[in-house]
């Protein structure tokens, strides 16, 4: 669990217009973000998952040959 200390800067009505974090906490929530998106990209490409598969060592071969032939 990710926990955070923000500190609000309210502008001239009272309101909380700014959030300030420490650059630990700001860098803690973008890798925390940063893994969720990849957990939805790892996801996405499951539920659309139509590609057949093939060992690694084949496809760097085709990729190989391709990039020759260019």
């Amino acid at each position: 669990m990710l926990t955070v200390h923000p500190q609000y800067i309210k502008d001239t009505k009272g309101e909380k217009s700014l959030v300030v974090l420490t650059t630990k906490e700001f860098d803690a929530i973008m890798e925390e973000l940063e893994d969720m998106d990849d957990v939805r990209l790892y996801d996405e490409a499951k539920k659309n998952d139509t590609h057949e598969r093939m060992p690694i060592e084949e496809a760097f071969k085709i990729i190989e040959a391709e990039r020759r032939n260019k």
